[in-house]
């Protein structure tokens, strides 16, 4: 429940769910950030008012909202709720920005695989499959129920998930503010969040090493010898070198150039596979 206290109204919400960044989030999609380009512009108007007496802090808090960021799109919205409520808190002093980001990570991957499951596994197909047998009879209602079956369940989770993020960031972080829960869950929070970039950087990044050892009748491939020691230790590895040119200010354009030359030229000389 909201209180008479709370800066963001239940309109405030509403309209965030379905704002030009709620409902682009893969229309400014990039390689570099995702959907952290949308993200940030679904959460400025909310942001405008909880900063509205501080400049400073709302220029911390849209570079804050614009990191990468990635989610099934129908879920962004609930995200955006807890978000809204957590930076509440922070103006506030009872969270700290680094908590904000790091809920952020940990929702990306659960949420996204719940999602992607519902929407695109399920609902869409199901919405294909009565939409696609109506027009093949040359039946006007066949794209008008794809529209509806598909879109009626996505902008209701937005709506629903818009408000019931707010209030479960609400109640929960106060609880979990006076009973010292908040530092545990943080710190989970940060773990979890390890983990999910590491898995997306396993199965985001693709770099094989095509160098082969051994005789004819047992020739082994490097990659193979990396894989059984860690899956996916290549990809990881670069990306681990990545973020180290990107703390070193190293321009994004210049680290895909130099990605490109490097990928043509390892693959002529048979390194890369």
């Amino acid at each position: 429940m909201m209180s008479s206290n709370n800066i963001i109204t239940k309109n405030d919400l509403n309209k965030m769910a379905v704002n030009m960044g709620s409902l682009g989030m893969e229309f400014s999609w990039n390689y570099l950030g995702q959907m952290n380009l949308a993200f940030g512009l679904m959460m400025n108007p909310i942001l405008k008012k909880i900063y509205k007496d501080d400049p400073e802090g709302y220029k911390e808090a849209l570079i804050r909202h614009c990191e990468f960021f990635n989610i099934t799109p129908q879920f962004a919205p609930f995200v955006g709720g807890i978000v809204a409520s957590m930076e509440e808190s922070h103006k506030k002093g009872e969270v700290d920005a680094q908590s904000i980001s790091s809920i952020k990570t940990a929702l990306m991957g659960p949420l996204s695989g719940i999602g992607d499951s519902i929407f695109l596994g399920c609902i869409r197909i199901i919405a294909l499959g009565v939409g696609i047998a109506l027009a093949l009879e040359g039946n006007i209602l066949g794209p008008i129920l794809y529209f509806l079956i598909y879109n009626i369940p996505a902008f209701a989770l937005r709506f629903y998930g818009a408000n019931k993020g707010y209030e479960i960031g609400f109640k929960y972080l106060s609880e979990m503010q006076q009973n010292g829960m908040m530092d545990k869950l943080m710190y989970g929070a940060g773990i979890l969040g390890i983990m999910v970039i590491g898995c997306m950087s396993k199965d985001m990044v693709w770099t094989g090493i095509a160098l082969e050892f051994g005789s004819q009748d047992s020739l082994t491939s490097l990659q193979s010898v990396f894989d059984s020691i860690l899956p996916g230790l290549v990809g990881l590895s670069v990306t681990w070198f990545y973020y180290y040119l990107l703390n070193k200010k190293v321009n994004p354009i210049i680290i895909i150039l130099g990605t490109i030359i490097f990928g043509i030229f390892g693959v002529y000389i048979g390194l890369l596979g």
